[in-house]
């Protein structure tokens, strides 16, 4: 059973309706765990940090000791980015539906991807979607905008890349996620590339920032250079 599933029905267990146990983070799943965590006592951040699977392990009314959790890996703990994988593959013409559908589902977006650039988009949607409570950029369509959201970072798994277009310090730009990187290049998890969400690599010297969501607990800091880095070691007893 996958970390998030596991979620899902301990909830259940307690009360707390997630909807479809389906092993996938969502706005409900989310607004269950924080009607769990306000019952309990629990500082309500909608993040399932280790207090939260501790109460959530314990047996509803007796409080006993249940099932251990799953080992968490990174997207358990990045919603955005197992939203964005999960997207992955979708093509501006050859999916222009689909993706005109996901990239509106927060209610708002910048039109017709096959004829706008829509890297700032679709982290837009994103992060709109899997962090409701996250404070936009003004005019978050336009790539470098991302540069005054939430915190700076130094580039890690999950955190929104800035790229520059054209010249260094000029207007234009591109927006994407960190996935992994290399000794000189950036792999980018966005969308506008190739006409789809891909996985993309960026030189490194063309970074204009990293910037990383302010919400609920903080998110782990971790570089990607190998399939080592992915396993997130949390004591869940």
């Amino acid at each position: 059973m996958e970390f998030i599933e596991w979620v899902q029905r301990r909830l259940l267990a307690h009360g707390f309706n997630p909807g479809i146990v389906d092993g996938v983070w969502g706005r409900n799943t989310r607004g269950a765990v924080l009607r769990f965590q306000q019952a309990r006592g629990i500082p309500a951040t909608g993040t399932v940090n280790t207090a939260t699977v501790a109460a959530l392990r314990l047996q509803p009314f007796t409080n006993d000791e249940g099932p251990r959790a799953p080992s968490r890996t990174l997207l358990d703990v990045f919603p955005w980015m197992e939203l964005a994988l999960r997207k992955k593959g979708l093509h501006e013409r050859r999916d222009n539906l689909q993706l005109r559908e996901f990239l509106s589902s927060d209610g708002r977006t910048l039109g017709d991807p096959a004829s706008l650039p829509w890297c700032g988009d679709f982290v837009e949607t994103c992060i709109a979607v899997s962090l409701p409570d996250a404070v936009l950029p003004a005019n978050p369509y336009l790539a470098r905008n991302w540069l005054s959201f939430g915190q700076t970072v130094e580039p890690c798994f999950g955190a929104i890349l800035v790229f520059w277009r054209g010249n260094r310090s000029g207007t234009q730009g591109h927006v994407g996620f960190y996935y992994s990187e290399d000794d000189e290049d950036l792999h980018v998890l966005g969308g506008n590339q190739s006409d789809s969400i891909s996985i993309a690599r960026l030189s490194k010297t063309r970074l204009l920032g990293a910037r990383m969501p302010v919400a609920g607990d903080a998110f782990p800091r971790r570089r990607v250079a190998s399939a080592d880095d992915w396993a997130l070691s949390v004591d869940e007893a």
